[in-house]
C-alpha cells in the first residue's frame, strides 16, 4: 500500500502558478540575449519594379520607348531563360544594364516570367 507524500512534499496549488511566473519572467529577461530565427527576406515588389525601373527606358506601359517594347506579342518566341539572362548581364554596348547584383537569378526569372504573362494594367 502507498503512503500519501507528506504536506510538506505536496506542492500547494499557489506554488504552481508562482513557478510558472518565475519560468516566463526568465524567459522574458533572456528574450534579448537568445537567439533570434531569421526573418524573412522582404519580398521586393517586382512587378513596381519592372513598371519604374525597365519603364524608365522601355516605356511606361511597356511599348517601347529607348528600349524595345516588353509586352507578351513582343517577346514571343523568346526563351523566358533567356530574357532573364539579358535581365541579370544586360547588352553590352546598348543601353540595357546589367542587374545583377541588383537582383538575383530567382527574381531574373519571376520578372522574365511576369513580362512574357503580361502585367496587369
Amino acid at each position: 500500500m502507498r503512503t500519501p507524500p507528506s504536506p510538506s512534499r505536496r506542492s500547494s496549488p499557489a506554488a504552481v502558478p508562482g513557478a510558472v511566473l518565475a519560468i516566463v519572467l526568465a524567459v522574458l529577461a533572456l528574450g534579448p540575449v537568445l537567439p533570434r530565427a531569421a526573418e524573412p527576406r522582404a519580398v521586393r515588389p517586382l512587378e513596381d519594379l519592372v513598371r519604374q525601373d525597365c519603364g524608365s527606358c522601355h516605356g511606361l506601359t511597356l511599348k517601347g520607348g529607348l528600349g524595345p517594347p516588353l509586352l507578351p506579342a513582343a517577346l514571343d518566341g523568346k526563351p523566358a531563360e533567356a530574357l532573364a539572362e539579358v535581365i541579370l548581364d544586360g547588352i553590352p554596348g546598348t543601353p540595357m544594364p546589367p542587374w545583377r547584383g541588383l537582383l538575383d537569378d530567382g527574381e531574373a526569372r519571376r520578372i522574365a516570367a511576369m513580362l512574357k504573362k503580361g502585367l496587369a494594367p
